[in-house]
């Protein structure tokens, strides 16, 4: 039902408007691309520096566990012609919190889910840039609470808390752990952002959202994009997504104990709503993989957690 020529008009609108509020800002960069290196946040910097003329700033914080495929990938995309930050918060307090996680909600990544909103917000606010591109609204493009009206389009605080984090990271404190040590995970104050009328928007409103597309776009552009070396990632029958960080395979076996559906029940979903897989088949590939034991990187990942196998 969603006119998608009319919101890619609304988009070109929105390029001339952030290109003069870069200009009047005398800001170096027109806006801000949460980027891990996969193929979701990688063809929208593509799309924005090549076909519509923006000089975006790339944005990483850092995976947990940093593997070969993804640090090749940032590489590859760098050499075309990007500027990027890598944040690398400290590794001792990101091992502690994910571990703490880990043992008290099953995820060892909720820290991360923090840093990885926060981070590139706070990059904008530091360089007065007052635009910031994520990826896909999750709870429009999948289901899920819908908290605005106006949040499949720009960035809700309340969801960002609510939705990707589940806490304030504020309350994370312990005798180890300081404020200080949290600062890379505090999402800004709306006041903040207010004040630098600092906007979010979603790309996946204005174009329509394909994971396994993003992936083909960006295999076009960049030939030499890796994927899983294996053939296919543990636990799904993809090979080509969520690639950046070792830790990862356990973190959507913990989905599958936690809720019963695996990563292969998510990847099939996401290609049946666009067309590009039978129900039968996603429920046949559902069934053979989603319980599959995440045994690549899994001593590592438990050495990191600190917890004895």
């Amino acid at each position: 039902l969603i006119d998608w020529t009319k919101r890619k008009k609304e988009f070109l609108e929105l390029i001339d408007e952030i290109k003069d509020n870069s200009k009047k800002l005398n800001s170096l960069y027109d806006c801000v691309v949460p980027w891990s290196g996969g193929k979701d946040s990688t063809s929208i910097a593509l799309k924005l520096k090549f076909e519509f003329g923006l000089n975006p700033l790339l944005v990483t914080f850092s995976p947990l566990l940093i593997n070969e495929c993804g640090r090749l990938n940032r590489i590859e995309l760098l050499k075309m012609g990007f500027d990027s930050i890598f944040l690398n918060p400290n590794p001792l307090i990101s091992r502690k919190l994910a571990r703490r996680f880990f043992i008290e909600r099953g995820n060892p990544k909720v820290a991360w889910d923090a840093g990885v909103n926060a981070g590139p917000i706070q990059v904008a606010i530091n360089y007065n840039i007052p635009t910031v591109f994520y990826a896909e609204h999750g709870e429009s493009e999948y289901g899920g609470l819908v908290l605005d009206n106006d949040s499949e389009k720009k960035r809700n605080l309340r969801e960002v808390i609510e939705h990707q984090i589940g806490d304030y990271p504020e309350n994370w404190t312990s005798d180890e752990i300081s404020i200080g040590d949290l600062s890379p995970y505090i999402y800004p104050s709306e006041k903040k952002l207010n004040k630098k009328n600092l906007i979010a928007y979603y790309f996946s409103y204005f174009f329509r959202w394909s994971m396994f597309e993003n992936y083909e776009y960006v295999k076009k552009k960049m030939p030499n994009f890796k994927t899983n070396p294996n053939g296919r990632t543990k636990g799904t029958f993809t090979d080509f997504d969520s690639l950046d960080d070792k830790i990862d395979c356990l973190y959507y076996y913990m989905q599958y104990i936690k809720f019963g559906f695996g990563r292969a029940t998510r990847d099939s979903c996401r290609m049946i709503q666009n067309n590009q897989m039978t129900r039968q088949r996603g429920i046949e590939l559902a069934r053979k993989y989603d319980n599959e034991f995440p045994e690549d990187d899994y001593e590592e990942v438990i050495e990191y957690l600190g917890i004895n196998n």
